[in-house]
């Protein structure tokens, strides 16, 4: 007889899992709060896989800058105080762990969950059958000053350490690649390994290909509880029409984003999360455009082509579930690709739909994943920050290990969901 598996989200966490999940003979519900079930944050986001990223938001240097940023509205990371308990340890927690001790732990872990999570979405991609915009282009670490490019390839030496095909590249050779934009940079780190997808053509394909399979839906749900009773586990939900009623299952995946820290306290379980909120830019014509996924380094702000349109999105907002839009954002993000593209007419980011959406930032730049401490029917997959589009594949894949109870086939000791209390 088949298990159940409950996966509270419809993100790309949360559907990557109820993908692997499938594969091993699961029988899968994913429960998702929102009507359409558009997991926000995994539809505007840049789209990149990112091998290159192996540094976790929390590494050293990045406190003092924040201090600087932090009476800037139009920088790329801001921290908005307010009464909180929650705040309090996440600002603490992320504090300690800006070590170069803690980059010399997570760096190696980051690079091999990125780089599987690359392999899978080759797999994947070719199994959906359907065009979602996968590049295998690399990216481009963009540099407007001498100094960024000096530091960019301070970095590119430790990616080359770490195996990674990262190469620094002049003016010259930036043109060469890019020919099409005219851009204001000295110099550019070109690491290989990295690509690109169009996340919303990817995630429409993986959900079709989801209830192709079997897996149920059950959109504008939310789970107000999770219960771990020995032999299986429960949840409690809210219905469209607010009836309540519980869900029991073999097994219940905790992939809720920035709200999987309400459900997992009920388990006795602290995930020190902030929803962070980033913000992006999407100009359908676009007269200047990069064809290889970019960070514009000095900036903050990330570039892609995604199916003719160009995306730019960028900051990291630390201010609550609140989901205002800054417009002093928005325009730091116009600011600063007309920093880097001169030619960039200011009217096409004006018309520009912009996007805005909540990531799951843990205090010290690693996701929670694996088993909740006493709860062994419930897994926790929360927590990527910026990562989590670049690690869906590999996290779904842990995950379905874990719930199927077997040997996860990478040391999983780093993202323990009980690290922090």
């Amino acid at each position: 007889m088949s298990r159940h598996a409950l996966v509270v989200g419809a993100g790309v966490i949360g559907l990557s899992s109820a993908y692997h999940l499938r594969r091993r003979g699961f029988e899968v519900t994913v429960l998702e709060r929102d009507r359409a079930g558009h997991a926000v944050a995994s539809y505007g986001n840049a789209g990149i896989v990112v091998p290159s990223h192996f540094v976790p938001l929390a590494a050293p240097g990045v406190i003092g800058q924040a201090l600087k940023w932090l009476l800037d509205p139009m920088s790329p990371f801001s921290v908005r105080p307010r009464p909180s308990l929650d705040l309090l340890r996440w600002s603490w927690r992320f504090w300690r762990s800006a070590t170069v001790a803690q980059v010399r732990r997570a760096g190696p872990l980051l690079l091999a969950l990125n780089l599987a999570s690359r392999r899978l979405y080759s797999e994947l991609v070719s199994e959906l059958g359907v065009d979602v915009g996968f590049t295998p282009r690399g990216i481009l670490m963009l540099c407007h000053t001498q100094r960024g490019l000096d530091e960019e390839a301070a970095m590119a030496a430790a990616a080359r350490d770490l195996g990674l095909d990262a190469r620094v590249l002049d003016l010259a050779a930036v043109r060469a690649l890019e020919g099409s934009a005219e851009l204001d940079v000295v110099g550019a780190v070109h690491v290989a390994e990295d690509a690109h997808l169009d996340p919303g053509a990817l995630m429409q394909a993986l959900r079709a290909h989801l209830e192709r399979t079997g897996v149920r839906f059950a959109l504008g749900t939310e789970v107000t509880g999770v219960r771990d009773h020995g032999t299986g586990a429960e949840v409690e939900l809210r219905l469209p029409d607010t009836q309540r009623t519980t869900l029991r299952g073999d097994a219940v995946v905790i992939a809720a984003g920035s709200w999987s820290a309400q459900l997992a306290r009920q388990l006795g379980l602290r995930l020190l999360l902030q929803p962070g909120k980033g913000y992006s830019l999407t100009i359908e014509r676009p007269s200047q455009y990069l064809r290889t996924a970019a960070i514009l380094v000095e900036a903050r702000v990330s570039t892609t082509l995604i199916g003719g349109r160009f995306r730019i999105g960028g900051t990291m907002e630390i201010a609550g579930f609140d989901e205002r839009v800054s417009q002093a954002r928005l325009e730091g993000i116009k600011r600063s690709a007309r920093r880097y593209f001169p030619r960039l007419p200011r009217a096409e980011l004006d018309e520009a739909a912009p996007w805005t959406g909540f990531r799951p930032v843990s205090p010290d730049g690693l996701p929670y994943l694996g088993r909740a401490p006493r709860h062994a029917n419930v897994v926790v997959a929360t927590g990527h920050a910026m990562m989590g589009f670049s690690l869906g594949p590999v996290t779904g894949q842990l995950v379905a290990e874990l719930v199927a109870g077997e040997s996860p086939t990478l040391d999983l000791g780093l993202l323990d969901p009980g690290r922090h209390g």
